[in-house]
């Protein structure tokens, strides 16, 4: 479904930064080409909701003149980049997946675009998302279904499934997500692409149409590990000085169900890191995956009914019964429910502060399995793994770690206290994809 990348797209964002600047392609031609791949590819993976056009051109040309003159604003200058719809891109929907929100018109930018404006970059448009950011599947009932874009008919993977697939596919270089419980990790993962959740608010959510404001978080995906520390570099603010030990696995085997692929490839990888001297040893974990991630799932449906209980009682054809019904569920159980779950998930961010202890991080897999295909039975626990790090609000970063026997992605995660530290790891870690193998699914 990808097809070949030409040239600038495969260059992503480091790469095309250093051809700016001497001089060999031009911000406005490797928009042209991303716009082209856009019209040709888009209609089947249905990744970008809403564009705009004539912003982008505007931008790419004066982003042109100053990497021409020699006043680049940053290395972000002239990088295309998608935008989850729950962000607010001015002028465009800011729907957050869901229908009652379709004639919302942002009158301004979210602060996270605004600053990846002031740093110059190209923002082309809002991708799609699982109604209201609770889901995996981006199989969304009022803005379509978005594609894995390594098969047809399989999930991209959610919340933020249009901006994995968009970035996976070559239709930006790089793009925004939101994750709650995984939301930016487990659509790269299926996707096959660099995915990080920073920091709590180490990304300002000023902006953002909310899920669970306690869990939040406004992450990055690219198709490097370099590319995504360019983008935190201009829109997070910095992490505070971590330990720099080495990593140690993260053993789940008896938390977690993993495929035999995702076992084989994991294991793999802890034999890269070990060889290279950046793993010593696995710790266990003494945490019940899918009771925490079920707490998770309560906060997320309180929290989030807390935000749209007015637009729910003024537009509630504008909702789906399913996200409705969550929503509803969760505000329905009793205050001590609730408070037992708070209570559940500050002890299981205590527990993996103690795991890392004064390690740089925790190596494990991002999901049980690739991606699966849109009818089939969805995985309830698609974010057993992927959740401690929103509990402890800690960074996390999903990287490739090979393909699945049938040719699907595979992904592992690092856990760790400074983003920039992981995604150096991550970069050193991350097993290359044959881009032939994706041109043939």
């Amino acid at each position: 479904m990808i097809g070949p990348f030409e040239p600038e797209v495969t260059a992503g964002v480091v790469a095309l930064s250093a051809a700016y600047a001497e001089g060999s392609t031009r911000p406005d031609a490797v928009l042209a080409t991303y716009l082209t791949r856009i019209e040709r590819m888009n209609p089947a993976i249905h990744a970008f909701i809403d564009l705009d056009i004539d912003g982008a051109r505007d931008a790419a040309r004066a982003s042109s003149y100053r990497w021409a003159s020699g006043m680049a604003l940053s290395p972000l200058d002239g990088c295309v980049v998608g935008v989850k719809s729950n962000i607010a891109v001015a002028g465009l929907p800011w729907t957050a997946g869901i229908g009652a929100y379709r004639d919302r018109i942002a009158d301004r930018d979210a602060a996270c675009v605004r600053r990846l404006r002031a740093a110059g970059a190209i923002l082309l448009g809002t991708l799609n998302m699982e109604e209201g950011a609770l889901g995996a599947v981006t199989d969304n009932p009022w803005f379509g279904r978005t594609q894995n874009p390594w098969r047809e008919g399989f999930t991209a993977g959610g919340s933020s499934g249009g901006s994995g697939a968009a970035v996976a596919a070559g239709l930006c270089a790089a793009a925004l997500g939101t994750d709650t419980m995984g939301s930016v990790r487990i659509p790269s993962a299926y996707c096959g692409v660099f995915g990080i959740k920073p920091r709590y608010g180490a990304i300002s959510d000023e902006g953002v149409t909310p899920l669970a404001p306690s869990l939040d978080h406004v992450g990055v995906h690219a198709r490097s590990a370099g590319d995504c520390a360019a983008l935190l570099a201009e829109i997070a603010t910095p992490d505070p000085a971590s330990p720099s030990g080495p990593l140690a696995a993260l053993d789940v085997t008896d938390r977690a169900t993993l495929s035999d692929d995702v076992r084989a490839a994991f294991l793999a990888v802890i034999a890269v890191a070990e060889a290279q001297g950046l793993l010593q040893g696995s710790v266990p974990l003494d945490i019940d995956l899918g009771r925490i991630r079920r707490r998770g799932l309560l906060i997320s449906e309180v929290e989030g009914l807390a935000e749209h209980a007015d637009m729910l009682e003024a537009r509630p054809d504008g909702f789906s019964e399913t996200f409705a019904g969550m929503l509803r569920w969760g505000a329905a159980q009793p205050p001590e429910k609730l408070a037992e779950a708070r209570a559940e998930i500050a002890s299981a961010k205590a527990a993996v502060e103690a795991l890392i202890g004064d390690r740089v991080g925790l190596l494990g897999p991002t999901t049980g399995g690739p991606a699966f295909p849109f009818g089939s039975h969805i995985p309830a626990d698609q974010a057993d793994i992927t959740c401690l790090a929103n509990m402890a609000g800690l960074p996390a970063v999903a990287f490739p770690m090979g393909l699945s026997g049938d040719g699907m992605p595979l992904s592992a995660q690092i856990i760790g206290r400074d983003s920039g530290a992981i995604l150096e790891l991550a970069g050193k870690l991350a097993t290359p994809l044959p881009l032939s193998q994706r041109e043939r699914a």
